[in-house]
């Protein structure tokens, strides 16, 4: 279907036999190459009639003769960019494309262009200047790797991790970036297999890491992570890296009491909640309180707490949790501290009473 269906054409080049025809629907590209100029302008000029709605009986067409294999070009799906110079301006990316890598461009965000390439299973926008991501990155419904390493990135949106992305995302690179934190969204990215967050600024890994069960490769190497969550236990790793963080030396004995007695009802209400698996959402809950059971810690004896706790960090040897793992010091350790919860005095005690008789 032509009539009114043309959306462009492209003939800067129809003296050199190439012209392309972009077409609304389905949305694609029609290249056209070593063609016969005169040839080619004439069915240029046909095109155009015909999406303006002519008869197709006044068409200057010529007969129809069989394209030879070698004179079809087969749509493109790999294009790799390593340099500014060579980052197409006025040129559009091929649809078909299902990796593109656009590395050492100095590009301080991500072209529109690219944001509608639907077809992309791999896109690399490492070694580049962006700082932001926008939500409509998440709008690429077959995107299986994404490598933003070594670019100005100071966050991840939460948005992207409630979009498309939580169904096709398996590869993840933001090393050496500036990110301090990753929002609490983060972990509905359960399709990730491979993560890296090295060289960054990382203050905490996210609370519900755990809920990442497909996670097999993490590395988080040099960043500032003075202990790791307690979710982390629920991992299931192939190989973790977590060298060069400033980990503190674990001591539980010197609890975090953040303990509110009588508990308030705001936190019987919470604990109730999550205890007796009632469902919940933002139809029927304030949508604050709804985030804050997103992250309810949950003690040693199964049961839940909001905000009133008592927090300490163990020891936990990560073997535990990865069969290989990269060593955590120089010394060769691969020990590192993890956070502990207790909903009660009662719990703390029990622990203590444990941990000094193993001792």
């Amino acid at each position: 279907q032509v009539q009114q269906n043309v959306e462009r054409l492209f003939t800067r080049f129809v003296e050199e036999g190439k012209a392309t025809v972009r077409l609304r629907e389905p949305a694609v590209d029609l290249c056209l190459s070593k063609a016969n100029v005169v040839n080619l302008k004439t069915f240029l000029s046909a095109v155009r009639l015909a999406h303006q709605g002519n008869d197709t009986g006044v068409l200057p067409l010529s007969p129809l003769v069989p394209a030879k294999n070698s004179d079809v070009e087969k749509p493109k799906t790999k294009m790799i960019i390593t340099s500014r110079r060579d980052y197409p301006l006025t040129k559009s990316f091929p649809f078909s494309l299902e990796h593109l890598q656009t590395s050492y461009c100095k590009l301080a965000r991500i072209d529109s262009r690219v944001l509608c390439l639907k077809k992309l299973r791999k896109l690399d926008l490492s070694h580049n200047h962006i700082k932001q991501l926008p939500a409509t990155l998440g709008d690429l419904v077959c995107l299986q790797e994404l490598d933003l390493h070594d670019n100005h990135l100071e966050a991840f949106s939460g948005a992207l991790c409630s979009s498309e992305l939580q169904k096709s995302l398996q590869f993840l690179d933001l090393s050496q970036n500036q990110i301090q934190a990753l929002p609490i969204e983060f972990c509905q990215l359960r399709g990730l297999v491979q993560l890296r967050l090295d060289d960054n600024a990382l203050l905490r890994l996210p609370c519900r890491i755990g809920q990442l069960s497909r996670l097999r490769f993490l590395s988080a190497a040099r960043n500032k992570l003075p202990f790791l969550p307690c979710d982390f236990r629920k991992l299931s790793l192939e190989n973790l890296d977590l060298f060069g963080n400033p980990f503190e030396q674990p001591n539980p004995l010197v609890p975090n009491i953040q303990l509110k007695i009588p508990l308030t009802l705001l936190e019987c209400a919470a604990r109730a909640t999550v205890n007796h698996r009632i469902p919940y959402g933002c139809h029927l809950l304030p949508s604050h309180l709804c985030k804050d059971l997103e992250v309810a810690k949950t003690c040693g004896c199964g049961s839940a707490c909001l905000s009133s706790f008592i927090q300490i960090t163990v020891t936990m040897n990560l073997h535990h949790v990865a069969h290989t793992v990269v060593l955590v010091d120089n010394m060769g350790g691969t020990d590192a501290p993890v956070l502990c919860y207790f909903c009660s005095l009662h719990c703390y005690s029990q622990f203590l009473d444990r941990h000094l008789q193993s001792n």
